[in-house]
């Protein structure tokens, strides 16, 4: 016969299960922004190596560089791949993130979930994925939104609060712990329940946001109606 336990870590891989089926999505933006980070350590590494060999090249007009001078030359230029292991862009700490300007919020709350990601068990990384795309999707209104609005708080406090809060929480859990019933609760389930609920609630507030936005594009447009009809009264 089945014991509590066995009930609790079945429904927990049921949970796993559905929300794995349901979050296929992946997000571009994280994607792009791996590329470009790459380019850009690509970039400074080249750049660094051809101002070397340029370096070496007029100095050796002036005076022969000798074995001494090759060796210098050999060890800059290996010290040159170190920028291809840098990143280009820092590192974003979630106690940062309150301080990260509403614009850039979405993108450094998604640049600091994708350093979590090795953190984390495998059945979150399509809700990862998901709330990667709520967030490229949530940017553009921000950039529109007034930072002292309501609603700009509540993002800032589900994005900056609430989503590292729920991540660090796990993490701080010994590893060997988190797939066992604690508080009659499986932590790897809990996880998956709390990013799932983060992720429907971006939803919520994108929509939100959006339908403010249609609902002023409708008030103007009623406005530019009355005033059409305004003018054909004139003409008339």
């Amino acid at each position: 016969m089945p014991s509590e336990s066995d009930d609790i870590l079945a429904r927990a891989n049921e949970i796993m299960v559905r929300t794995t089926d349901r979050y296929r999505s992946t997000s571009a933006r994280g994607r792009a922004h791996k590329r470009q980070d790459l380019m850009s350590r690509l970039k400074r590494m080249i750049v660094a190596a051809v101002l070397v060999v340029v370096g070496a090249t007029v100095f050796g007009f002036i005076q022969p560089l000798g074995s001494t001078g090759l060796l210098i030359v050999m060890g800059l230029l290996l010290a040159c791949l170190a920028f291809a292991f840098v990143p280009a862009t820092p590192t974003v700490v979630a106690e940062k993130l309150a301080d990260t300007d509403l614009k850039a919020l979405p993108l450094k709350t998604e640049i600091w979930l994708e350093s979590q990601r090795k953190a984390l068990p495998a059945p979150a990384m399509p809700i990862l994925d998901a709330i990667g795309n709520r967030l490229e999707t949530l940017a553009p209104q921000l950039a529109r939104l007034d930072p002292k609005e309501p609603a700009a708080t509540e993002v800032r406090r589900l994005l900056s609060d609430h989503l590292p809060q729920l991540v660090t929480g796990y993490q701080s859990i010994p590893e060997p712990l988190r797939k066992q019933p604690r508080n009659g609760r499986v932590p790897d389930a809990q996880l998956v329940e709390g990013l799932s609920v983060i992720e429907q609630e971006i939803a919520t507030m994108t929509q939100q946001l959006a339908s403010g936005d249609l609902d002023k594009l409708a008030a103007h447009n009623r406005y530019l109606e009355i005033k059409y009809q305004e003018a054909k009264e004139l003409g008339d």
